[in-house]
């Protein structure tokens, strides 16, 4: 049977099929559903029609991927002019490009994701999406049809990498096809219906010099920065949620050499890194019997068999962080991470109190030596009240003065004002203090300026 037999044959079957309207009547007055407009019946019959006819052809053997990407538009396109008369070409289009994100892609999301000025994503529910545009929350007019509609493509979304979601395991971190972080919640932990939060990656991956375009840092820093990833310093990434740490850890990993081996290790792999000599592994959540778990504590302890040069961990949350301060003290130098704090100084507070999530009962003195010895370097990450994100400080770890960590800043962002718009401006500094570890850096063959250090 050709296509236009199966094309008649499903306008036949749907004009003798009553179009069920139990979601519209599902609709409150308070709520009202933006989806019940002149549109909603074709929409339902043409997407009731694809579904069909994708079934048809899977039952006949014949496979439809996704990459078939002409054949169902042409399909779509079919069923429109099938089961319509008096539209316009452009809105013929648009409910075609609709219906084939909600067949194969991620529906409704699928503009977001192709807008470069979205950084993220925030689905409260089926009828309430804010976007990050430039640093600035706002919401925007996308909406789902229902609960069930949101539902269905936060499973499509989590499956793809392997993940799961139900009601025994409402909460998952996955990523979608392009690196792009995806964290879901669904009922019975959340009440106003499934949420879902996409941290997009941009399909270009940043560069150094994007960021000295953006304000993030000097063209000085830059080169410091580089030297000391060169140089095989330990280097912790710090900062507050959203404030660029991952995209910084990326510029950060791709100043390594190409020679060198390096394993990285993440929740759900984001990092791009463009080395040719990378192996790239990512925890794995228990399955349906509760085994099977994978932890990046015991992908960290697993890579030091690895004979890697570098090790690169997303982030370190828990008992993961005493095994890799131990990698970074027997060896492994150069290793890089990020963690969650407000200034270089909360970090070594935060490091000790996940040192002892680790279930070692280590004395604070010994886990404060681990740490001093361990790190050379933190990064301190912000994103400001403007929206805008920048390296606020870099600060060298000098050592121990008796039971404390001794920090000394290099370089700090110093605030001067606001410009018209209520941008942040300011300079970034040199503190005038020379760091300890230039001789580490010399002895591996990095290039020091001091002009970096002139205040």
């Amino acid at each position: 049977m050709g296509l236009l037999e199966k094309l008649e044959k499903q306008k036949l079957k749907q004009h003798n099929t009553e179009v069920s309207t139990e979601s519209e009547q599902k609709v409150t007055k308070s709520n009202p559903s933006p989806f019940v407009d002149e549109y909603y019946e074709l929409k339902e019959k043409v997407h009731a029609g694809v579904i069909e006819l994708i079934n048809h052809e899977v039952a006949n053997g014949n496979d439809v991927a996704e990459n078939q990407k002409e054949y169902l538009l042409k399909s779509i396109e079919g069923l429109i002019n099938a089961n319509s008369t008096g539209i316009s070409r452009a809105e013929r289009l648009r409910i075609q490009k609709e219906i084939y994100n909600n067949v194969v892609g991620l529906g409704p999301l699928e503009p977001l994701l192709e807008d470069p000025d979205i950084s993220e994503i925030m689905v409260n529910g089926p009828y309430n999406v804010y976007i990050e545009r430039r640093g600035k929350l706002e919401l925007s007019s996308t909406v789902f049809k229902d609960n069930e509609q949101l539902l269905n493509i936060i499973t499509r979304i989590v499956t793809s990498v392997g993940r799961r979601i139900d009601e025994a395991s409402p909460m998952v971190d996955a990523r979608l096809l392009d690196g792009s972080r995806v964290n879901a919640v669904i009922p019975p932990i959340v009440l106003n219906g499934p949420t879902l939060t996409i941290r997009k990656f941009s399909k270009n991956a940043l560069k150094a010099s994007d960021l000295v375009k953006k304000s993030s840092l000097s063209p000085m820093m830059v080169s410091f920065l580089e030297a000391c990833v060169r140089g095989k310093l330990n280097i912790i990434v710090s900062g507050g949620t959203g404030s660029g740490k991952t995209t910084l850890l990326n510029i950060l990993s791709g100043f390594i050499p190409d020679t060198e081996r390096i394993v990285t290790i993440e929740d759900a792999a984001e990092l791009q890194l463009r080395q040719n000599h990378v192996v790239t592994m990512e925890s794995r959540a228990a399955n349906l019997e509760g085994v099977g778990q994978i932890t990046i504590r015991e992908l960290v302890r697993n890579a030091l068999r690895m004979r890697p040069d570098r090790i690169v961990v997303g982030e370190v949350r828990s008992g993961e962080t005493l095994d890799m301060l131990q990698a970074m003290n027997t060896g492994h130098d150069g290793s890089l991470t990020t963690a969650h704090a407000n200034s270089p100084r909360d970090l070594m507070s935060r490091l000790e109190t996940m040192v002892l999530m680790s279930g070692m009962e280590l004395p604070i003195k010994a886990i404060r030596e681990q740490v001093s010895s361990a790190l050379d370097l933190v990064v301190q990450q912000a994103r400001l009240r403007d929206g805008s994100r920048k390296i606020i400080n870099i600060s060298q770890v000098v050592g121990m003065e008796g039971d404390t960590i001794t920090l000394q800043d290099l370089f700090v962002f110093k605030q001067k004002g606001l410009d018209s718009a209520g941008n942040i401006i300011g300079d970034f500094v040199s503190t005038g203090i020379r760091p300890t570890f230039l001789e580490k850096l010399s002895s591996n063959g990095v290039l020091v300026k001091d002009d970096w250090f002139k205040r």
